[in-house]
């Protein structure tokens, strides 16, 4: 499909926040997008225009006509198969499709809440009652996956590696999870991709503006 026949999708961004990653993936989709940041140090996120697009006034979020994307994965999950020339998910039909679908719901429904658990120095409830089970339990599983490299399906580079790349990188960086070399090599490998490089200029000048404009 030419370019120019691709859905266009507007991303409401912020930088050196979670839609940091959403950018990325945007532009390893080689997608066309319109870009609508939000100043969060001037409560951006809280006004009534952008609460009219999303009630819980957070990013990414993406449209798509009067279709509304919200909550991290989803976004990522939307995006992937928008665009599926770009080869970032695999197919319903590929046998990459389970674990691709696993990893991403991994991420949101127990790697988040386990790692805010112990960053927040919160007791974790019971392993049994546990969504992630233990922090050590999990972070092992996540440190052998990535350890068999180069990316988190093998040889396939998928849109779950730019959510755990990223990802990992940015709780490794606040020192939030234990230091690993093999995590550490992963999360630098996605870092490194020119997509990641592209963004992560473009948002550091986005974020210069914003802190002037805020006054901060």
């Amino acid at each position: 499909m030419p370019m120019t026949d691709l859905p266009r999708v507007t991303l409401y961004h912020s930088p050196n926040t979670r839609s940091t990653g959403a950018r990325i993936l945007l532009e390893e989709l080689g997608a066309p997008y319109d870009l609508h940041a939000l100043n969060m140090m001037a409560g951006e996120q809280r006004s009534p225009a952008f609460l009219a697009v999303n009630p819980m006034g957070k990013v990414p979020t993406v449209t798509l006509g009067d279709a509304m994307v919200s909550e991290q994965v989803a976004v990522y999950l939307f995006l992937a198969d928008l665009y599926p020339g770009a080869g970032l998910a695999p197919s319903v039909t590929d046998p990459l499709r389970g674990p691709y679908l696993r990893w991403m719901a991994l991420y949101g429904s127990s790697f988040e809440p386990a790692v805010m658990d112990r960053a927040m120095k919160r007791e974790p409830p019971p392993a049994r009652m546990s969504a992630y089970g233990s922090f050590e339990d999990l972070y092992a599983m996540i440190e052998a996956q990535v350890a068999k490299g180069p990316w988190l399906l093998g040889d396939r580079f998928t849109a779950a590696d730019v959510l755990w790349g990223t990802a990992l990188g940015w709780v490794s960086a606040f020192d939030l999870v234990p230091k690993s070399e093999a995590i550490g090599a992963y999360a630098a490998r996605v870092a490194a991709r020119p997509a990641a490089v592209r963004v992560r200029e473009a948002d550091a000048a986005l974020a210069a503006e914003h802190k002037a404009a805020a006054g901060a």
